[in-house]
């Protein structure tokens, strides 16, 4: 289809997240519980990864009152952060950086505490794991929650959705043994619940996503069919998936 000149075409992750405090599963109360599990409260650099809008980079500031680094390769995101900041009155303790995740450990290169939520996927468990592992100080602590399989069995649909949507997905067992691997001990894990990915996320993407299913952009047509799919896996998963935080202390 040809554009009028001058007419942008529409993001489709600016529609159907616009506004969004939640992008991804997640809760204040089990970031913070998550938080306070840790053995030490006090950390001098503290990178959040792929911090999105910055959810969970407000219960960090809140709680740790230290500067924290929030990472994320898009900026709008890092836009609505900092105006979130501010009316949390936490401004003063967010620096945000526009940049992919891989490359945390050249900017960063003695970290206290890596936090990331829902996002190390990005550029792959196992390698974000090894990748960061050369940045956090021996005894430090890295707290990364991933996408797993929670049961033995698995819907037939569930299987295939992932297949072609995150083939990657492994067990908790194996996702331990990746953090081993990578030079981590295993301080704790904790899963998601369920509410988590209901309230102010899935409840806010379903109807934006039926909203925009017949928009003129195909874009967006086909990330809405998608985000409605991926909800529809959620409720006929059986409670075989789930998103589980990793408490990982690096090996000295």
């Amino acid at each position: 289809m040809i554009r009028p000149r001058g007419m942008k075409t529409p993001n489709p992750v600016d529609l159907i997240f616009a506004d969004m405090d939640k992008l991804g599963p997640g809760d204040d109360s089990l970031s913070l519980y998550v938080l306070r599990s840790l053995p030490e409260h006090r950390f001098e650099i503290v990178v959040d990864a792929g911090c999105g809008a910055g959810r969970q980079t407000m219960v960090l500031a809140s709680e740790l009152r230290t500067a924290i680094q929030a990472v994320d390769s898009y900026q709008p995101f890092l836009n609505r952060l900092k105006q979130r900041a501010k009316g949390r009155e936490v401004a003063h303790l967010v620096r945000t950086h526009c940049m992919d995740m891989k490359d945390i450990p050249s900017v960063f290169p003695k970290i206290d505490l890596l936090w990331a939520e829902c996002a190390a996927y990005n550029i792959g468990f196992a390698n974000a794991l090894t990748t960061w592992t050369k940045a956090i100080r021996p005894n430090r602590f890295a707290v990364v929650s991933e996408l797993c399989w929670l049961r033995e069995q698995i819907p037939d649909a569930v299987t295939e959705f992932f297949r072609s949507g995150y083939p990657d997905v492994q067990s908790v067992p194996q996702n331990i043994a990746m953090a081993e691997e990578a030079g981590y001990k295993i301080f704790n894990t904790y899963t998601l619940p369920k509410d988590a990915w209901v309230k102010d996320y899935y409840d806010v993407l379903e109807p934006r996503a039926k909203s925009l299913v017949n928009h003129s952009d195909v874009a967006v047509r086909e990330f809405a069919v998608e985000t409605l799919n991926e909800i529809e896996t959620f409720r006929i998963s059986a409670d075989s998936y789930g998103y589980v935080f990793y408490v990982l202390q690096r090996s000295t």
